[in-house]
């Protein structure tokens, strides 16, 4: 959590603010707004001095969403295979709750990630980010990486961007293409916004291309990037910042 020195009214100048969250220095942060680039609750500030609640204000710097300071934590994990995507379940080898076991805070993982599948979830103690964000009308984009059996042609990758019909529906595939292709399997980046029942195993499945390994490497801005099986790191303003946008917050 950002700490922020506040007057008695829990009250912070606009510049102290932005300086103080690392946006940039205190001189450069009054160029920005005297520039007419920083937003609050959609207005320009352009006045210095002006004071804002941090825990409140929606503020932006060039268009990007800054947190509001608050006692919320949102943190990315990259969740081995063989990991139940619960806090707890007396039936599961292995739980999420292994990896956060040293966390003060109550967290809750957002959406979920197959015992089977490897990768990127997101936890927090947001409760309603969480909610927002596991619900399908927020479409947030999700990147998967698939090892899959047989060769995947051209048409394939035409057949999963044209759509895919499953028995619970059509999928709308954003993006598809092949990274490689050898010994008589291949490995298949994906992009899709939803989030039913394993449905990237299903998809690959239906076009003859059944699921060997399958990873997430990245939720809307937030990327493993180099981050390690079973570690976990925080997300940064810009992605919270991002995130909290996407779902309405």
């Amino acid at each position: 959590m950002r700490q922020v020195e506040t007057d008695d009214e829990g009250l912070i100048r606009l510049q102290k603010l932005l300086a103080q969250s690392g946006v940039a220095s205190r001189r450069k942060c009054e160029e920005l707004m005297l520039a007419g680039l920083v937003e609050v609750d959609g207005e320009v500030v352009t006045r210095l001095g002006t004071k804002v609640d941090p825990t409140t204000a929606v503020i932006r710097v060039e268009g990007r969403r800054l947190p509001p300071v608050s006692e919320h934590v949102y943190l990315v994990l990259n969740k081995p295979a063989g990991v139940t995507s619960t806090m707890s379940d007396p039936h599961a080898d292995r739980t999420l709750a292994e990896f956060v076991a040293d966390r003060p805070e109550r967290l809750f993982h957002v959406g979920r990630l197959d015992t089977d599948t490897d990768g990127l979830i997101l936890l927090t103690n947001d409760g309603d980010f969480a909610q927002k964000m596991a619900h399908p009308s927020y479409e947030v984009e999700k990147t998967y990486v698939a090892e899959v059996d047989g060769v995947v042609s051209r048409t394939t990758i035409k057949q999963l961007l044209d759509g895919v019909v499953l028995e619970d529906g059509p999928v709308e595939v954003r993006e598809a293409r092949v990274r490689n292709a050898h010994g008589g399997r291949s490995i298949v980046e994906l992009v899709i916004h939803e989030g039913r029942n394993r449905i990237v195993r299903r998809l690959l499945d239906q076009v003859g291309h059944p699921v060997r390994r399958l990873s997430r490497t990245r939720i809307g801005p937030v990327r493993l990037g180099e981050l390690k099986a079973g570690r976990l790191r925080e997300l940064t303003d810009a992605e919270v910042g991002e995130l909290l946008d996407s779902a309405g917050l």
